[in-house]
């Protein structure tokens, strides 16, 4: 997926197709999609034909539906994009659902890419013991790889032997604090490759002994998944992992409301479209926040924005969704973007931003 985004979020041409498609992973729905996608190919060569000459239509047409074409349904998500221009073919499955659309402009539509990174979460899951552990990756709910090499450790030698080791508490927390710094260790080459967060899946007093000994805290997800799964297959426990982790988004999300809340207060605020635009290139925005499914068409205009309704949105001078391009313009001037649900932001208009000063 993020390789896609670097693929078309810099593109500028005269003629940038997006297709955006919602599709479905089971029978009997996922045998419309076909369907559904020929119908939006069909509105694009419309809109081609109306503002490209015959020839540019036809090529550009015919791109689309060879790539279409290439298209195995069998594999669907909940959504489909497709990007085709003079010198791109290429599409990508999301795991996020989306609102059916052709969007032709000079750029590619890349909000549903963003906004599904964002939803989207890849990590590691360290399924900790005294004796065993194991490194999983997952994305969501699914697992990517159960880390082999040096994975799974075993601990062959750092466990109290004796009686009196046994009885004595501060031997066997000192062998076991040694055992989970290997694991650290371990852990951390390959988080430096690919880092990733790391979620902890052990005992309570497991959970917070290897918190006291790890290099680096800040992977380390401030919950965990309680109790021993050591024995349990990945995909069972990446299930279970993930309500943890979705869970904990939630509540981050809820938290990045309040620092809204806390920037109206403090006057750091802005939810005017054209005072946001013009303050982006200035690098003021720090964050934008968008309800999901938000649209707007609008024409730009001495830099300026007005926004026009559905009757015109197919005409060559109008964006088809403006706060696609203010997205992405913000995100080059260094700015990030949160999306929430419809309804987070209904005394905002649906759109606001966070300012640095």
């Amino acid at each position: 997926m993020n390789h896609i985004l670097k693929l078309v979020k810099d593109v500028i041409s005269d003629t940038c197709i997006t297709i955006i498609l919602n599709t479905h992973r089971t029978k009997p729905e996922k045998l419309q999609d076909p369907i559904a996608l020929k119908n939006l190919i069909q509105q694009a060569k419309s809109r081609l034909m109306k503002n490209e000459d015959e020839e540019k239509s036809n090529t550009l047409f015919e791109k689309l539906e060879k790539l279409s074409e290439s298209i195995d349904h069998t594999y669907n998500q909940e959504s489909l994009l497709l990007f085709v221009n003079e010198t791109i073919c290429t599409y990508t499955r999301l795991p996020i659902s989306v609102g059916n659309r052709v969007v032709i402009d000079k750029s590619f539509a890349t909000r549903d890419l963003i906004r599904a990174m964002h939803q989207e979460t890849n990590y590691f899951i360290l399924v900790l013991s005294e004796h065993q552990v194991r490194l999983i990756e997952a994305l969501n709910d699914k697992v990517v790889q159960e880390i082999g090499n040096p994975f799974p450790i075993i601990n062959t030698h750092l466990f109290p032997t004796t009686k009196a080791e046994k009885k004595n508490g501060h031997i066997q927390t000192q062998l076991i604090s040694e055992f989970f710094n290997q694991v650290d260790k371990a852990y951390n080459a390959i988080h430096y490759i690919h880092p990733l967060p790391l979620l902890i899946c052990s005992e309570a007093s497991n959970y917070h002994e290897f918190k006291k000994i790890a290099d680096h805290q800040h992977p380390i997800f401030p919950v965990f998944m309680k109790g021993n799964h050591l024995i349990e297959k990945g995909n069972s426990i990446t299930k279970e992992a993930w309500k943890v982790v979705k869970k904990y988004t939630i509540e981050r999300e809820n938290q990045r409301l309040d620092e809204l809340e806390e920037a109206v207060s403090n006057g750091n605020y802005i939810s005017d479209l054209n005072e946001i635009w013009a303050a982006i290139p200035t690098g003021q925005i720090q964050t934008l926040f968008l309800e999901e499914s938000l649209f707007q068409s609008a024409q730009i205009k001495e830099n300026s924005l007005s926004l026009v309704g559905d009757e015109i949105r197919e005409n060559r001078d109008v964006v088809d969704d403006i706060y696609d391009e203010i997205i992405e313009a913000n995100m080059n001037h260094g700015g990030e973007i949160v999306f929430v649900p419809d309804g987070a932001l209904t005394k905002h208009n649906g759109f606001a931003a966070i300012t640095r000063y």
